[in-house]
């Protein structure tokens, strides 16, 4: 009992430390995967029996650096095609086109730019890709008039839309779940269609309540860009049929993957050829790119990578048995068997996503996701789809991600105003998500 009380201070204390941004996730989550074996009195090293290992150094913090290793391979492919799109000037054209449909009709141009961002962002990842992106989507929806604070929404809503079909995150929800792709793929299908309409209902309400705002807008400018062979030396133009391809290269990986069953690394592997063949000009200038953008995508995808290593080793940390055993009694005194109390409880607890709380699945909420499902109590369907329709709050509403902190210094509004902003529309529907767990999954 007293084992289990000291588990659950630490994490508090550390839960609390990350929110007052006094240490870093991925530094928490380790501490509390080393912590919770220590009090469990899980051996530093040490052999069973059967001479397998036991120690915490070598199943925790050994094992669980390679745990997630099929989403870290995935986070770096998919942030290699990422710095493609981007050096090729594919993501760049997508939001310009997209801006050039709507004029200087402030609502069509929010709409059209909401679809371009959302189909940007299933395959784009990473702080670099948020700044390429929102350099550009953001001054256009300024520009047309639209209030700063209501930009940093619409981009971050639409973002959210986009990371529902982010194949990164369905490798790593596999994982941490342990199910399959297509599991994860058919019920983000759910979360996509309300988060859509989510945003939808968010542009329409604050152009209602700006609209005086929005009659003085400013038309978009619609001098002609710069020659591409300027802005992207090693790459064609993007124009015309092979300028259509090039620009249709983030739903590829998307299509091979749902339609094909092709698994996300070779997906990914697919678009990152894909997109050669329709931009680059010669061999020679390929190659150059492709090593050069495989480098940046390293260095673009590192924070997610260290943060999946630390999530495998609390994966393994509190799926250890010793850890089990002084844990188990307190989740199930909490977590709910019956259908309507599951709902209840999930829909009401959903914002604990925030600030890399016990809901949030790249914090502490992958551990407490792998101890529920160790009760047995819950199906992993249930457990998945409790925790995914929380992460709709944390995917664009957390003051803590990087892309919100971004996004409110670019356009001058307070982070945590814009997460009050946000949150009735996330948690509609984090709480729609939750009541089709019930109904289809409990």
């Amino acid at each position: 009992m007293v084992q289990g009380v000291l588990i659950i201070a630490i994490f508090f204390v550390l839960a609390g430390l990350m929110m007052a941004r006094k240490i870093p996730t991925f530094l928490a989550m380790i501490l509390l995967a080393v912590v919770t074996c220590v009090i469990a009195r899980v051996p530093m090293v040490g052999t069973n029996e059967k001479g397998a290992a036991i120690g915490w150094l070598q199943t925790i913090l050994e094992a669980g650096s390679v745990r997630m290793a099929s989403a870290i391979t995935a986070i770096v492919f998919g942030s290699w095609l990422g710095q493609l799109m981007n050096r090729t000037g594919v993501t760049e054209t997508i939001i310009k086109k997209s801006a050039e449909l709507g004029g200087d009709r402030p609502l069509i141009v929010a709409l059209v730019l909401v679809a371009a961002n959302a189909l940007l962002f299933t395959t784009l990842s990473g702080l670099g890709s948020v700044i390429m992106v929102g350099s550009i989507f953001l001054p256009i929806l300024i520009s047309v008039g639209i209030p700063a604070s209501t930009a940093a929404g619409i981009f971050l809503m639409s973002f959210n839309i986009g990371l529902t079909f982010n194949m990164v995150n369905w490798q790593g929800f596999t994982t941490i779940f342990s199910l399959d792709i297509a599991s994860i793929q058919k019920f983000e299908i759910y979360m996509l269609a309300a988060t859509l309409i989510a945003t939808v209902v968010y542009v329409f309400v604050e152009f209602r309540r700006n609209g005086r705002k929005f009659a003085f807008s400013a038309p978009v400018n619609n001098s002609p860009a710069p020659r591409r062979e300027d802005a992207y030396e090693d790459s064609r133009p993007i124009k015309g049929f092979l300028g259509f391809c090039a620009l249709i290269t983030p739903i590829i990986p998307i299509i091979l993957v749902i339609t094909l069953k092709i698994p996300v690394i070779p997906a990914f592997m697919a678009g990152i050829v894909w997109i050669m063949v329709f931009t680059t000009k010669n061999f020679s200038r390929a190659m150059n790119m492709l090593a050069k953008t495989c480098y940046d995508g390293f260095t673009a995808a590192a924070p997610a990578l260290i943060l999946f290593i630390s999530l495998g080793m609390l994966l393994l940390a509190v799926t250890n048995p010793m850890v089990k055993e002084i844990l188990n009694p307190f989740l199930l005194a909490v977590i709910p068997s019956q259908r309507i109390v599951f709902i209840i409880f999930f829909a009401v607890l959903a914002p604990l996503s925030l600030y890399r709380g016990p809901l949030n699945l790249f914090g502490l909420g992958s551990g407490i996701a792998a101890l529920v499902m160790g009760l047995g109590t819950l199906s992993p369907l249930a457990v998945m789809g409790a925790f995914l329709s929380a992460e709709r709050i944390q995917g664009c509403g957390d003051p803590t991600n990087t892309q919100n902190v971004w996004t409110a210094n670019f356009t001058e509004v307070d982070v945590n105003s814009v997460t009050k902003n946000l949150l009735p529309y996330l948690w509609i529907v984090a709480v729609i998500g939750v009541v089709i767990t019930g109904i289809v999954f409990f």
